[in-house]
């Protein structure tokens, strides 16, 4: 049984979380489950969530430490005890301690909602994200799973999916759009990594099936 660890941060509505919680219960991500979600705030909505859900939840606050060093320490000890599989970022706003990285090499993913390696960054998150997709023109927008390195949205892509902006879009009607497509491409990859099917070659991801 592969286990499954989801890292949230306070604003987090645990959409992305809950459709990874429902693939695994319901063997769409085969042999597997989420053991633990863990937040940076105690009254996170993703947080409740996993407690309707019966999921074991934490909370490391990086507020609450003087130095950046004291939250990477806790939050590698918290994810320790959890002993993942796999760590999934579901609206997790943070860069993630380096320190995790590299405890946890090409085992964390991420989900972004746009093409990658347009639209990332730094403050490139959700309704931000969909406006600069708008304002830049294009005519296909859409979502990128990827493994996490040191840096914002920069990690190896796993898997992307594409929907046609439209004339009449707003950033509210492409995230609406685009979010039952998001979910569907996290369980995917998730899917694969589980079945040992992805590769990493460099920067290039392969997929064995």
């Amino acid at each position: 049984m592969k286990r499954i660890v989801v890292l949230v941060s306070g604003p987090a509505r645990g959409t992305n979380m809950q459709a990874i919680i429902e693939a695994c219960r319901d063997g769409r991500i085969p042999n597997s489950q989420v053991v633990a979600v863990i937040g940076t705030r105690d009254d996170a909505p993703a947080l409740q969530k996993a407690r309707d859900f019966g999921i074991a939840t934490a909370v490391v606050n990086p507020k609450e430490f003087p130095e950046p060093e004291m939250y990477s320490d806790a939050l590698l000890w918290t994810l320790q005890k959890a002993q993942p599989d796999l760590i999934c970022l579901a609206g997790y706003m943070r860069l993630l301690p380096a320190r995790i990285v590299h405890a946890y090499p090409m085992q964390i993913m991420n989900i972004h909602p746009a093409l990658l390696p347009l639209f990332g960054g730094k403050g490139m998150y959700g309704l931000r994200v969909h406006q600069a997709v708008l304002e830049s023109g294009m005519k296909v927008t859409g979502c990128t799973v990827h493994f996490v390195d040191e840096h914002y949205d920069t990690g190896p892509i796993i898997l992307q999916r594409c929907i046609p902006v439209r004339e009449d879009d707003t950033p509210e009607s492409l995230a609406a759009r685009l979010l039952p497509i998001e979910h569907e491409t996290y369980i995917e990859a998730i899917r694969l990594f589980v079945l040992d099917k992805l590769r990493v070659e460099g920067r290039r991801v392969r997929i064995l099936e």
